[in-house]
């Protein structure tokens, strides 16, 4: 099940749900995570779920609380579900598509908990056009959470991730404290320390074409003070999951 959150992403939703659902596989589902958009994303969601005939799924929330909390919501109803593999990617664009069966074949192979899809492995990379203090923050926050949490994750502030269900679970995303971005990063480090295993798929990144950004200046400060809140609070899993072992049940 791939978990899209939307706010105001009317203009891009179309395009990328009917990219979803023409890859190669009946399998898929796609879970809409729409926080009450203004701009009618939810009904148009459901327009699509209508169509899809089951494939489509629509979450509505009742309000804007944040990329962290849409993901964790949508991530617990896919669990709920029954999902084999939960897919999370923004609704922008800027993921491509197209790697989702690379991703998912690195998981399989590797027996990981987690695939990566990576702009900072080899292979991977960002869109020319897209601004360079765009690039700067990117590229900066990345070296700084890898160096204050230790994680070993190329691309520590990812948002196009291929998850293990059974290790997803583990990792308990509904008790996340991020409300923003940050939740990338919270949920690797829980994976980290969980001891679970990671593989980077690389991905050509590209900027938004549709809408607008909701890297806020609240949601910043979250990013660059949300490592050091995780240092301090020493999060342990209550479940240990052997991925490769689960695979096989």
């Amino acid at each position: 099940m791939v978990v899209v959150p939307t706010y105001n992403e009317r203009e891009s939703l179309p395009w990328l749900l009917a990219d979803l659902l023409a890859l190669p596989t009946d399998r898929l589902e796609v879970l809409v995570v729409d926080d009450n958009s203004p701009d009618g994303t939810g009904e148009l969601a459901e327009e699509f779920s209508r169509a899809s005939g089951g494939r489509v799924r629509v979450l509505h929330r009742a309000g804007k609380e944040g990329l962290g909390r849409a993901y964790a919501a949508g991530m617990t109803e896919a669990l709920a579900a029954g999902a084999a593999v939960v897919v999370q990617m923004d609704a922008d664009g800027s993921h491509p598509v197209e790697a989702i069966e690379r991703m998912l074949t690195a998981l399989r192979a590797s027996s990981a908990a987690v695939a990566v899809g990576s702009r900072y492995v080899a292979g991977g990379s960002v869109d020319a056009d897209w601004p360079w203090h765009r690039r700067v923050l990117s590229s900066g926050a990345n070296a700084y959470v890898r160096g204050v949490l230790g994680l070993s994750v190329q691309d520590a502030t990812a948002g196009f991730k291929a998850w293990d269900a059974h290790a997803l679970r583990s990792l308990e995303p509904d008790t996340v404290m991020s409300n923003g971005y940050s939740f990338q990063v919270e949920l690797a480090h829980r994976a980290t320390v969980a001891g679970l295993r990671s593989v980077e798929v690389p991905i050509h990144f590209v900027d938004r074409t549709e809408g607008r950004s909701k890297m806020s200046l609240g949601v910043q400060a979250e990013s660059f003070l949300m490592p050091w809140r995780l240092r301090r609070t020493r999060w342990r899993p209550t479940v240990v999951v052997d991925v490769a072992a689960a695979a096989l049940r």
